[in-house]
């Protein structure tokens, strides 16, 4: 894996600018790009500027960044890696001048088409969701950023009532909560939050229950909130979000609501993709594609309720992912199909979203990760 610069320059102040990494797709029908994109983020005007890519990377079609800010790990979405039936993740490290990356290693996810990687909250190990093989992984980091091989991998089996879409599990996501005692896979294709018990010290997963959802939903992506009571779900078949209180001791979800991404009006067919939380913790967020908009939700502070506020077009095809910086005052929207990533202000009292008039051109993105 090779890299690329573009622009040397120093880091600026993060007051004045954040970095971003973009990943994206590279090859199939969709690929059009050439790895990992590097921006930059005026915090005055919204402009993201590409400064530098990291060529040579496979499908790098989600990204996470160590808790230190010290490295960034990208999954390789791929059938095969080595020869053998499974996709890869990479690690980078990340130059603190200027926020460049070096690529470290790469290893097998023990399963095909990883599209999720998160970090355990010791900061000692990468879980991945691996969607073509409806499994999840468990790798360790090792000192210098590189990782090691996979130490543990649970398997799901099943299916749900889609034809299409969940003929068998297919893993979209893995999240760990703030305890770092339990993990959530949430499984697209069997319509389930599976529940593992995690041990930080081996880095293993061992069951510890699951969560329906209505069959036919689709669950695909999952986040806490800030006072670790409440989660939500995003499902991608359905189009509705399902909010839930959390007993973080216990390790249970217990559902709360069902309600729709999409405006009643609409009647064609979207798909839901990502979902945030502001960091002030008083509005949810979520992406249609298809419908082409992000949702915005009021949570009830008491009881974790939503309640709509508006819809807003990505002013782009197909919103995948998007961003919430971290101070909350922008919102970064992956425009997959338009190649384009758009900048919306986020009112902070209200949870509204206004366009900046700032879009950056950038080849299917389908990550965004703020550094800060």
């Amino acid at each position: 894996m090779g890299l690329l610069s573009l622009h040397a320059r120093s880091k600026p102040s993060v007051a004045e600018e954040q970095t971003v990494y973009v990943g994206t797709y590279t090859s199939g029908t969709s690929g059009k790009s050439e790895g990992i994109y590097i921006c930059r983020l005026n915090m005055a005007t919204g402009e993201l500027k590409h400064f530098k890519t990291v060529k040579g990377v496979v499908d790098p079609s989600y990204l996470a960044i160590d808790r230190k800010r010290r490295f960034l790990f990208s999954v390789n979405e791929v059938s095969k890696f080595e020869g053998q039936p499974s996709g890869a993740i990479s690690s980078f490290s990340i130059d603190r001048r200027t926020n460049d990356l070096t690529d470290l290693n790469q290893k097998a996810s023990k399963g095909g088409s990883p599209c999720y990687v998160t970090q355990d909250q010791t900061g000692r190990f990468v879980l991945l969701a691996n969607y073509e093989s409806g499994n999840a992984s468990v790798l360790p980091i090792k000192g210098d950023g590189s990782l090691g091989e996979a130490v543990s991998v649970v398997q799901h089996s099943g299916a749900s009532i889609n034809r299409d879409r969940q003929l068998g599990p297919h893993a979209h996501c893995i999240l760990m909560d703030k305890s770092n005692r339990y993990a959530f896979v949430v499984d697209l294709g069997i319509d389930k939050i599976v529940v593992y018990r995690f041990d930080e010290k081996s880095g293993t997963l061992t069951n510890h229950g699951a969560v329906a959802t209505k069959p036919g939903a689709g669950p695909r992506h999952l986040t806490f909130h800030r006072n670790n009571r409440f989660a939500f779900v995003i499902n991608e078949l359905d189009s509705t979000m399902n909010a839930y209180a959390y007993d973080s001791k216990g390790g249970l979800l217990r559902h709360q609501q069902t309600i729709s991404t999409l405006p009643e009006t609409f009647s064609g067919a979207s798909f839901c993709a990502d979902v945030h939380i502001s960091p002030n913790g008083k509005f949810l967020y979520g992406s249609n594609r298809g419908h082409n908009s992000i949702v915005v939700f009021a949570i009830n502070p008491k009881s974790g309720q939503l309640t709509l506020v508006e819809h807003v077009s990505t002013g782009g095809d197909w919103p995948r992912n998007f961003v919430i910086d971290p101070t909350g005052t922008y919102l970064l929207a992956a425009n997959q199909r338009s190649d384009s990533v758009v900048t919306f202000r986020i009112d902070t009292r209200t949870g509204k979203l206004t366009p900046t008039g700032q879009v950056a051109q950038i080849p299917t993105p389908v990550c965004l990760k703020v550094l800060t």
